[in-house]
Formats: structure tokens, C-alpha cells, sequence
């Protein structure tokens, strides 16, 4: 694929506009449609002002038009804009600002969250990050007028929705954002008292850690979320066990990308032997568990710990999908395709990446996986890889 350097300026700034009309942009730049148009026809042709202009309303660094820097991959107009808002809303609140609002009724900012939630679980990244932004302004304003014996309920309510800006931001490599809005999500748990929703915080914590390669802290963190709130044997509450049983097999995942199978597969039994107490999955505050759940997770957990035929053999026998939110079926069709790649099955594991990539090509463009799975079985269709890296934004074997 070419070079982000090699295009020229006007042309950078044709692709950053995606689907914004010339007037559209030129509005939102301040500047006449005639400027937007020789920008892009000559981008040399017009000074720093305009360009400045035109960087602030395309949500992106004058860099990234000089192309002295390529723009984050997949990064589009919406996604730039709910970041910088996020950004916003997360900085602000924290300071108390922009908080003196009216505030909203409690039970209509819970609906209002788990809309959200569903989003990000379907895996509409952008949108749930849009919706998290209004929601932690709102929930701080709930707070801010709460009186004393309300005041649990509202820091909860806040919890969820800076553990949500965590997520979404982590999602879109916005990095700084995710530790920090994470940070004020487990400022407000602590002041709820709610160690269920402590332990999804500091798992949370611990998923922003793996994902920057701090595995000692990530196995630390992810063991503090589960035993914090490990079960009495006679537990039957499918929140308490839905919950504890997320984290121990979240616990196995970090286990087995700190190179530490025993303990993964150590772990991973904890999770199912709480999955085979409940007996079927169940959502709790935006997290799935049960059956289905941790043996989704298993065909995952086997394939990065070298038995990608138990994964396979796990994978052919799970039966209906349904209990799995969107999110979680397209991961496990990415990890049926790494585990049939590492099974020498090439044309298979194409197959099946380019299904999940197609039906839903936002979601799977911000995953690492199917790099790695083009890297390794993109030798043997070239029709294939060029359909996936054109989806994808990357290269691939083929190009």
C-alpha cells in the first residue's frame, strides 16, 4: 500500500474528509468551499491559516495534512471528533467542570448507560463513545446535587460511565485516555463501597495493561479483581458468580499471554467450574458469563497456549451463539481463523477472517488479530489478502 508520505497534501486531505461534502468541511473550517477545493486540487496553494482551519475541522494534527505523520489506522472523521469530545468530558469532569448542569434522573441516565453498553458490545465502538461523553457529564451533575444517602448510587453511575470512555478509548489507541478515564472510574468505585464494581474496574485496569505490554502488572491487577470478590461455596446470587467468573477467566487470559499455560489452564477451570454452578450465561452490567462465555474464551486460550486442535474441537461443539454479544462471536471467529491458520488449515482460516471482516469490517479494523492471521496464511490466496487488506487498512502478504 502507498506511503501516507508519498500522497500529496491535497490528496491527504481528500482521504481525511471521507464522508464529509466540500461544504460540509468548509463550514465547519470556517472557510469558503473555493479554498477547500484548491486545498485539495494544490494543497501548497494556500497558506497556514487555511490549513490550520482545515486541520481543527478534519479532528487531526497539521502533521498528519504535512504528512510528516500518517493518521492512526482506521481513524476516521467520527471517531476523531467522539475522541476529542471524550477527551474533553473526561478532563473536565475531573476538575468539576462543566458539572453545574441540571441534573438528569437517575433511572433514565441508567437506561441511557446501558444503551451505551450495548453498543460497545455489538461492537459500535464510535457510538458508544458518543453516548459515554454526555453520560459522564450527567452522572458527575447527579453526583455534584446528590444528598448524602443518594450519593452511592450516583458515584456507581459514574463508575460505569468512565469505565466505558476507558473501553472505547482503548479501543481507538487513544491510550492516555483509556489509563486516565479508567483512573477517575476507580476513584468513584472506592467512594461507592461497591466491590463488585470494583473488581470490573481493576480488570479493566488490567486489560489496558496487556494491551501496553505491562504483563507483571496486568496478571497482578487481573488476580486482585478475582479474588476480591471470590465466592462463598454455597454462593447462588448469578450476579456475584456471573462476575467472579468473568474475572478468573479474564485472570487466564493474561496468564497465558504472561507465558504461564499451568496457571492459565489452572484458572480457566475455575472460570468453567462457575459457569457449570450457573448453568446458563447471563449479562451483568454490560459483562456476559456462563457456558457459552468461558468456552468461548477456551477456544482463544488454546490457541495462544499451542493446541489450536482443542480449540478447534471446543469451537465445533458450542452449539448456539446467541448468549454471546456481537462483539464476542466476531472474536471468536477471529480466533477459530488463527487456530485453523496454526493448523496449516490456510484457505479455511481466510475464509473464515474475511466473514467476520466483512460483516462487520469498523469492528475488526480495530483488532490486531487479523493482521497476524494474514501474516500467516496470506501466502496462499492472493484474492483473498487484497480483499482483507482492503477492508483491514494495512498490508498484506499479497500487495
Amino acid at each position: 500500500m502507498t506511503q501516507w508520505s508519498a500522497y500529496s497534501t491535497g490528496q491527504r486531505i481528500k482521504m481525511l474528509r471521507a464522508g464529509m461534502t466540500l461544504e460540509e468541511l468548509a463550514e465547519a473550517a470556517g472557510v469558503s468551499v473555493s479554498t477547500v477545493r484548491k486545498a485539495e486540487r494544490d494543497g501548497g496553494g494556500i497558506g497556514l491559516p487555511s490549513l490550520l482551519k482545515l486541520s481543527a475541522a478534519l479532528h487531526t494534527d497539521l502533521s498528519v495534512i504535512l504528512g510528516q505523520q500518517a493518521p492512526r489506522r482506521a481513524s476516521l472523521i467520527g471517531d476523531r471528533a467522539m475522541l476529542r469530545e471524550l477527551s474533553r468530558v473526561v478532563h473536565d469532569t475531573a476538575m468539576g467542570v462543566g458539572t453545574d448542569v441540571e441534573p438528569p434522573d437517575a433511572t433514565i441516565l441508567r437506561a441511557d448507560l446501558a444503551r451505551a453498553w450495548a453498543d460497545y458490545r455489538a461492537g459500535d465502538y464510535t457510538r458508544a463513545g458518543s453516548l459515554a461523553a454526555p453520560a459522564i457529564t450527567e452522572a458527575a451533575a447527579l453526583l455534584r446535587s446528590a444528598p448524602e444517602g443518594e450519593r452511592c448510587t450516583a458515584q456507581s453511575i459514574l463508575t460505569d460511565a468512565y469505565r466505558l470512555a476507558s473501553y472505547t478509548a482503548q479501543f481507538h489507541g487513544a491510550r492516555d485516555l483509556a489509563y486516565a478515564a479508567i483512573g477517575r472510574a476507580r476513584h468513584h468505585v472506592h467512594q461507592a463501597a461497591d466491590p463488585l464494581r470494583a473488581a470490573m474496574v481493576d480488570c479493566g485496569r488490567s486489560w489496558i495493561y496487556l494491551r501496553d505490554s505491562r504483563l507483571d502488572q496486568a496478571a497482578r491487577t487481573a488476580q486482585d479483581a478475582f479474588t476480591s470478590i471470590e465466592p462463598l461455596p454455597t454462593e447462588r446470587d448469578l450476579e456475584t458468580l456471573a462476575t467472579y467468573g468473568w474475572h478468573v477467566t479474564f485472570a487466564a487470559v493474561v496468564a497465558s499471554r504472561h507465558g504461564d499455560p499451568d496457571r492459565a489452564r489452572d484458572l480457566l477451570s475455575q472460570g468453567q467450574a462457575v459457569a457449570a454452578r450457573m448453568g446458563s450465561d447471563v449479562m451483568v452490567n454490560g459483562t456476559s458469563f456462563g457456558p457459552t462465555t468461558v468456552t468461548a474464551q477456551a477456544v482463544g486460550l488454546h490457541t495462544v497456549m499451542g493446541d489450536p486442535d482443542k480449540a478447534l474441537t471446543l469451537a465445533r461443539n458450542l452449539g448456539d451463539l446467541s448468549p454471546l454479544p456481537q462483539a464476542a462471536r466476531n472474536r471468536l471467529g477471529l480466533d477459530i481463523a488463527l487456530a485453523q491458520a496454526d493448523t496449516r488449515q490456510y484457505d479455511a482460516a481466510l475464509d473464515t477472517l474475511l466473514r467476520v471482516c466483512t460483516d462487520h469490517p469498523g469492528w475488526a479494523r480495530h483488532q490486531a488479530l487479523p493482521g497476524v492471521i494474514l501474516q500467516r496464511a496470506g501466502h496462499t490466496s492472493t484474492t483473498l489478502t487484497r480483499k482483507l487488506g482492503d477492508i483491514l487498512g494495512i498490508d498484506s502478504p499479497a500487495h
